[in-house]
This record gives C-alpha cells, sequence and structure tokens, in this order.
C-alpha cells in the first residue's frame, strides 16, 4: 500500500504531519495525543501570468533563448 506525508489536525488544532499509508484517515496528534484526522493542505503554486507556465520555465527558456541568439550572432560574426 502507498505512504505519503499527510496533514493532520487534532480537536486543539494542533497540525502535524506523518509519513502513512494512503488509506489511514485519522492518527494520534504528537502533541498531544489526541486523535488528529487528516486534512486537505492548500498547495502553494504560482504561474507566470503571461505564458501560464511555472516561472522557472518560463526563465529557462528564455535563458535558453538568450544563448541561441548570442551563439548565432557570434557565428555570424565568423
Amino acid at each position: 500500500m502507498p505512504r505519503r506525508i499527510y496533514e493532520f489536525r487534532c480537536s486543539d488544532n494542533h497540525i502535524t504531519e506523518k509519513y502513512i499509508d494512503e488509506k489511514e484517515g485519522q492518527t494520534t496528534c504528537s502533541v498531544c495525543d489526541k486523535t488528529a484526522f487528516r486534512i486537505v493542505s492548500a498547495v502553494k503554486c504560482s504561474l507566470d501570468p503571461i505564458s501560464g507556465h511555472f516561472p522557472d520555465a518560463t526563465a529557462k527558456w528564455a535563458n535558453n533563448r538568450d544563448y541561441q541568439i548570442k551563439r548565432e550572432r557570434r557565428e555570424e560574426n565568423s
């Protein structure tokens, strides 16, 4: 059975992470030993507003394109 890291919240609002089987929906809070239930965590990601891709992908494309242009100019001047 696959194991993953999930976040859990107990009734005292302690949030903890555990590496656990994906079918498990509850565990013991590591802070207060109460029952903690699995919660859905927000995913933090941002997309480039121009291309819609991840910012690193746009930056990588721009760097590769700059390199290509410089290389083509060197070849033309040779």
